[in-house]
């Protein structure tokens, strides 16, 4: 999204620091921004709702730096991009600068600077459970996400029996596909995911045994990582129609980043296939 409205030089006198003459007396801070959006249908309309009041944005950052004490400027600058993410529904990513130019170092400088680049990511989960109360679960999973400040948009996907995959002595799975969009970065979401599972009761005892709730990221953006913990895309979804099937509602023209076939594509070959 080319499209932005940027503000520059915003000044707030606001107590932020490590110091205690910081915190108690205050400082000057300096405040860029650019918010990315896109500004055609303003362009047309000529309305201010149908794009942002870069006035009002002013008066909410001065009024958060005001109301709000941080020792970092990273700290000001990460909590505060997030806040505008939040407020402004129509805005897809935060550039903040922080300056401080009455920075107390005892040394002549300029400023010190602290920026920021946030937005909202798209990510597509697999959901299921095999134990219990199945789309009680699901049902559970669907609403604690929908629940969370830095998560939105959250769509689900028809709900589907499927054998088990991997270990194959167990009760059958319910599964459904997740979309949303979310400001947490792909290990912070593993791990709320984690949390989130484990509130439902999941116990990681047998890899691929029964659980109450499983949630798998899928894709997420288009990034493609491979940590310990996460790999994503998912390595093992392209062989997965309980993953494919309810995917390919929310999303058939997703393209896979590695090997660049479709959703619909990838469940379409591995019905062929017979698997």
């Amino acid at each position: 999204m080319s499209d932005r409205i940027r503000i520059r030089g915003l000044e707030v006198f606001a107590n932020h620091g490590v110091y205690e003459e910081e915190t108690k007396l205050g400082q000057k801070f300096l405040v860029d921004v650019s918010l990315h959006l896109d500004t055609r249908k303003a362009g047309f309309s000529d309305d201010i709702h149908d794009s942002v009041d870069y006035g009002s944005v002013c008066h909410f950052i001065t009024k958060y730096m005001k109301e709000h004490t941080f020792r970092l400027l990273e700290a000001v600058a990460e909590q505060l991009a997030g806040e505008l993410l939040l407020q402004l529904p129509k805005v897809g990513r935060v550039d903040l600068e922080i300056r401080k130019p009455w920075a107390p170092i005892g040394l002549p400088l300029t400023e010190v600077a602290v920026s920021v680049s946030r937005g909202w990511h798209t990510v597509y989960l697999s959901v299921g459970s095999n134990l219990g109360d199945r789309a009680g679960y699901l049902r559970f999973a669907y609403d604690r996400l929908s629940s969370i400040p830095y998560i939105r948009d959250v769509r689900i996907s028809s709900l589907y029996e499927t054998a088990p995959y991997g270990v194959t002595e167990q009760p059958p799975f319910l599964n459904a596909a997740v979309s949303l969009g979310t400001l947490y970065t792909p290990c912070e979401l593993l791990d709320l995911l984690h949390a989130v599972e484990a509130e439902a009761g999941r116990e990681r005892k047998v890899h691929w045994g029964p659980r109450t709730l499983d949630l798998d990221v899928l894709f997420y953006d288009d990034c493609v990582l491979e940590q310990k913990d996460l790999v994503v895309p998912h390595p093992d979804m392209v062989n997965r129609m309980f993953v494919l099937e309810p995917l390919a509602e929310l999303c058939p023209g997703k393209v896979h980043p590695v090997l660049g076939k479709t959703v619909l594509q990838m469940r379409q070959e591995l019905q062929r296939t017979g698997a």
